[in-house]
């Protein structure tokens, strides 16, 4: 897959291509059955398969916070993207011109000039160009006009018969649900970082830690996690492992930017600058303060040993690379 971040001078072989359009955060199992609908139609047309959308997301620009949202920040996103089987993605940058255009504008300079596409692939809330004037019945509109089609995806259901969004993630996430994500999202949530170097106290304790700072990316609930790590090289899986972390600020410690902290079972390697992912599979419990090194040894034994409990009942979902 070859991903731009312009729209402009696009390859011949690429141009022609349905494109699926849409923000895509988390790539969840909506996102991917509408991305599977713009597959099917490209295959049926022996045209090419890409994907679209906007790298900041526009909320980003418009409501810029300290704490960030994101699910799947650009190269996450871009790797699940890929397993999708899509020729090209298009992470077209959010900046103030391209929040200047106004929905005709957007078709025709994106679309159809830089693009050249022959069908879009849309979710039924789809809204875009400047205040968000465009909607679906503007892109068919402006489709009949300029010779492509438009296809609106019809709402993928979670099994409560609600709508697999973002948002709901988040929120899971947020509330020390990481079950109810992995649901959602079809894979369990991972955060992705390269490893830091901490202060050594795990590796004291008995328990050695992958320190790791979120960065882009949201942080969910504080706490301890049964988790799985995969040690990432040049976007593929080299190396995989169970494991338990704690998300958080460390009490004891009062660190005042949140930390994942991640101890691999049965691994006695050198993590350091290397790219792990780590997806959370149940929540253990909150983070705590302890009065002496002593509680807080005996309850990282404990919380490992329910770890491993936990993760040998729990079915492997898929993963980066499926």
């Amino acid at each position: 897959m070859r991903i731009f971040r312009h729209f402009s001078d696009v390859p011949p072989p690429l141009r022609g291509a349905v494109v699926a359009a849409g923000n895509f955060d988390g790539v969840h199992l909506g996102h991917r059955a509408l991305i599977g609908e713009a597959t099917r139609q490209a295959r049926a047309a022996g045209v090419p398969m890409a994907v679209l959308a906007f790298e900041p997301h526009p909320q980003e620009f418009f409501r810029p916070s300290p704490e960030s949202f994101r699910l799947t920040p650009l190269r996450t996103k871009a790797r699940l993207i890929a397993e999708l089987g899509a020729d090209a993605f298009f992470a077209l940058p959010f900046d103030a011109a391209m929040a200047a255009r106004t929905a005709d504008v957007f078709v025709r300079e994106v679309l159809v000039e830089g693009l050249g596409v022959s069908g879009v692939v849309v979710g039924e809330d789809f809204v875009f160009g400047k205040g968000r004037g465009g909607n679906l019945q503007t892109l068919k509109d402006e489709g009949a006009l300029h010779g492509f089609s438009v296809t609106a995806f019809h709402t993928v259901l979670a099994n409560a018969g609600e709508k697999i969004s973002s948002t709901r993630i988040r929120d899971a996430l947020k509330a020390a649900h990481p079950q109810e994500a992995a649901k959602l999202l079809g894979r369990h949530w991972a955060v992705e970082a390269r490893v830091e170097h901490g202060d050594g106290r795990g590796r004291l304790m008995g328990f050695p830690t992958a320190n790791m700072h979120l960065g882009h990316c949201l942080a969910p609930a504080f706490g301890v996690f049964a988790v799985r790590a995969s040690i990432v090289e040049n976007d593929q899986v080299i190396e995989r492992h169970d494991g338990v972390a704690n998300f958080g600020i460390r009490p004891m410690y009062e660190v005042t930017v949140p930390l994942m902290e991640t101890h691999l079972f049965d691994f006695d390697g050198d993590l350091y600058g290397k790219h792990l992912s780590v997806e959370l599979v149940e929540y253990i419990r909150p983070e705590m303060r302890f009065s002496g090194m002593p509680g807080l040894i005996a309850q990282i034994a404990e919380d490992a040993q329910q770890a491993r409990l936990i993760l040998a009942k729990c079915p492997r979902l898929p993963t980066l690379d499926g």
